[in-house]
């Protein structure tokens, strides 16, 4: 595991169990090598050094009656509980800690079970002390710690220190030097330590269960990086051959492999790779309003090797699915049906999965009289039926987002909202989440795990549960596909549509260039001189914002205006026959449209970043449709607007207004704060965004065909009214 994160609420007992044995070099494991360990040391001893908890002090002595250094006893607690020098760990901000033992001391900190003695002093080399074992024992142990007590039968236990050294004696873990003096101020020996770590780990022993899963989600028919991924996933697998592999949704749309084949390749990829389930995404329902309606949608689902969960999904009113829909839990879950969810039994242990997609489907794509219902109250069910049924590990697979809009749904809210949830597996905002994410609300947390978007890596997540079925440690980390080779099986089954799709890339759009549609920098990446598209308007940029504020008004029709970041701008189109290879150039990344709600005041804040480094290059300077700005570039940064004013409803140009809220348009790059939009960023965090989904190139492509013929100009929609000479 690249990050294992063990929360305080359910940290390993500090010799319960080792996840992940440590890479020791042991002196020996036989310790009647050691002249310095007596009988009454022999089994503990013998137990830490086999286990690479702690080694000899050299070939013939333990050093049982050497005094042990903070900074030793971190590392063998530390290697005790689990964690090893692998591991990726929060860094704690001390300074005199030693590399050989930073990875114990950072593993200590972030799971709450040790302190330094000041913010930036661990105290390594100071000699570690009976008392201060033992709180640190009680606490990595898990042990009701009573805070009333203030004495034990110990007189020289302090109030401090009493409830540490009582939780110890409860369990039998210390019986003290005496029966009045436990010693609290002597400095703890190694074979003592040895001692106190061997008892723990007699009376605390837990039995585990083991979940390996990869996850994919928002891949959005990019195709071209698919063999890459089917290695990664067979090498996963080979070294976690009972893995599950789960797609979080959105499959559909986004490039012309779905434009040609409407799903096809993508479920043969995903039939070579094993998947054991997928739910639904809003795109997947993005044809509904076609004259097929859903028939590609069915065809998909009925091609899978696999299953399809959605709790909150209803398609029982559309005929196409029926008999594929079963709104029960199966025990075993047939491929290329659509269940709530299904229970999968991996070594023996059954866990519940079920599946959620997001209610804005019914706004943001054509589900027609497929409908929707309330995420919280349908995993809930879920949760209670497995519950019903014995199952206490819960994976939910939703297409929901991170950190979506939090009034309709998102997987935060989700974790918070509903207990007996142990994995969240995401998607729908495209969030890379590098680390898994910890949501602590109720006593067993939940862990929440997103890819990111396009395939472009392929999450994995191992989980150790305790015997209540509640997370006991966990590790996740994205693997990057483009550093993969691809997959020969896979290249064999995907060259077909391939050759289909380059094909298609040189055909022609109905659309021509009466003249060349330029895209200027000033900079070394130009095609052409003139006024730069990362400062100016242009022809090319006014296209493209016009083909976005249409379509955001077909779902939104009361958007004011639409705005697109020249840095993604990214190639000029030549004069004649324009091709759907020159329309994807031009948009590359896949970016796709979003609508925001955003004040006048924040809009302004905006263009005064847009123009902020005007006359110079800003890949953030904004082109825009729907409104006209006009900015002086001589007043000082934050006060360069002059006016922004947009068409209103009955075709008046109209100032904007502070304190009014407007609906906007824009990539999803730029909603979530790209290029140093920290208000924007803002907003979305808020839940004032909603991501249409819709690929920039599609956009534009459309809006390309709707005009026909091109005569590229400028309209004075951004103008500086003082150029300085």
């Amino acid at each position: 595991m690249t990050n294992v994160l063990q929360n305080k609420k359910f940290i390993a007992s500090a010799i319960a169990v080792t996840m992940v044995a440590s890479a020791v070099s042991t002196v020996s494991a036989d310790t009647t090598k050691f002249q310095d360990v007596s009988d009454r040391y022999m089994k503990a001893v013998n137990f830490l050094v086999e286990n690479g908890i702690t080694n000899g002090i050299s070939e013939t002595h333990y050093g049982t009656a050497e005094n042990i250094k903070r900074q030793d006893a971190a590392v063998m607690i530390a290697r005790a509980i689990g964690f090893n020098s692998n591991q990726d760990f929060n860094d704690s901000g001390f300074t005199d800690v030693p590399a050989s033992a930073k990875w114990a001391v950072d593993a200590l900190v972030q799971a709450g079970i040790v302190h330094g003695k000041t913010a930036k002093r661990f105290g390594s080399t100071d000699l570690l002390t009976r008392n201060e074992l033992s709180k640190i024992l009680a606490g990595a142990a898990q042990y009701d710690i009573d805070d009333k007590v203030t004495t034990t039968q110990f007189t020289d236990v302090n109030s401090k220190f009493a409830k540490y050294v009582d939780a110890l004696l409860k369990n039998g873990v210390t019986v003290g030097k005496s029966k009045t003096q436990y010693g609290s101020e002597f400095n703890l020996t190694r074979g003592e330590m040895a001692l106190f770590i061997f008892r723990a780990k007699e009376d605390l022993k837990r039995e585990l269960f083991s979940m390996s899963l990869m996850h994919t989600n928002d891949t959005h028919a990019r195709l071209a990086s698919a063999p890459k991924r089917v290695t990664a996933v067979k090498e996963f697998r080979a070294k976690n051959p009972d893995a599950l592999l789960l797609d979080a949704g959105d499959v559909f749309s986004g490039t012309l492999y779905f434009n040609e084949f409407t799903g096809e390749p993508d479920v043969k990829m995903m039939n070579l790779m094993g998947y054991d389930a997928m739910t639904f995404g809003n795109h997947e329902f993005d044809l509904g309003s076609s004259d097929e309606g859903h028939q590609a949608l069915k065809d998909f689902v009925t091609a899978a090797t696999f299953p399809f969960l959605s709790a909150n999904t209803d398609f029982s009113k559309n005929p196409l699915f029926e008999g594929l829909f079963q709104a029960k839990i199966p025990t075993k879950a047939e491929s290329g049906n659509i269940y709530s969810g299904m229970v999968k039994e991996i070594n023996g242990e059954k866990v519940g999965i079920f599946g959620l997609t997001t209610e804005d489907t019914a706004a943001i794509s054509s589900p027609g009289d497929i409908t929707f219902s309330n995420y919280i109250d349908e995993a809930q069910k879920m949760v209670d039926e497995f519950e019903k049924m014995g199952i206490d590990k819960v994976v939910a697979l939703t297409h929901i987002g991170f950190d979506d809009n939090a009034a309709v749904d998102n997987d935060q809210e989700l974790a918070k909202a509903v207990e007996g949830i142990d994995v969240i597996v995401g998607g729908h905002t495209h969030t890379k989440l590098t680390n898994p994410v910890l949501v602590n609300k109720f006593e067993a947390p939940t862990i929440i795990v997103q890819t990111g978007q396009y395939g472009d890596s392929l999450g994995t997540l191992n989980v150790e549960f305790d015997e209540h079925g509640e997370v006991y440690a966990y590790g996740g980390e994205l693997i990057k596909i483009e550093a993969q080779a691809e997959d020969a099986e896979a290249l064999k089954i995907l060259k077909p549509y391939t050759d289909r799709v380059k094909e298609i890339e040189e055909e022609e759009t109905a659309a021509v260039a009466v003249s060349a549609l330029l895209n200027p920098r000033s900079g070394d990446e130009g095609n052409t001189t003139g006024a730069s598209v990362r400062s100016n308007e242009t022809p090319l940029g006014n296209i493209i914002t016009d083909g976005m504020l249409a379509k955001a008004r077909t779902f939104s029709p009361e958007t004011v205006m639409a705005f697109q970041n020249g840095g993604g701008i990214r190639s000029g189109i030549n004069a004649g026959p324009i091709t759907v290879g020159e329309v994807i150039t031009v948009l590359p990344f896949g970016n796709t449209l979003a609508t925001m709600d955003l004040t006048g005041a924040e809009i302004k804040q905006a263009f005064e970043i847009s123009v902020g480094q005007y006359p110079n290059e800003n890949g953030g300077f904004l082109h825009v449709a729907g409104a006209e700005i006009r900015f002086d570039a001589s007043k000082p940064a934050g006060s360069k607007i002059v006016s922004i004013t947009f068409v209103d409803a009955n075709g008046v140009k109209t100032p904007l207004v502070d304190s009014t809220t407007y609906k906007v348009a824009t990539n999803a790059f730029t909603a979530k704060g790209g290029d140093g939009y920290d208000v924007l960023a803002k907003a979305y965090a808020e839940g004032r965004a909603i991501d249409l989904g819709i690929s920039d190139w599609i956009n534009f492509q459309e809006e390309l065909e709707r005009i026909g013929q091109i005569t590229p100009k400028v309209e004075g929609r951004i103008v500086e009214i003082n150029t300085p000479q």
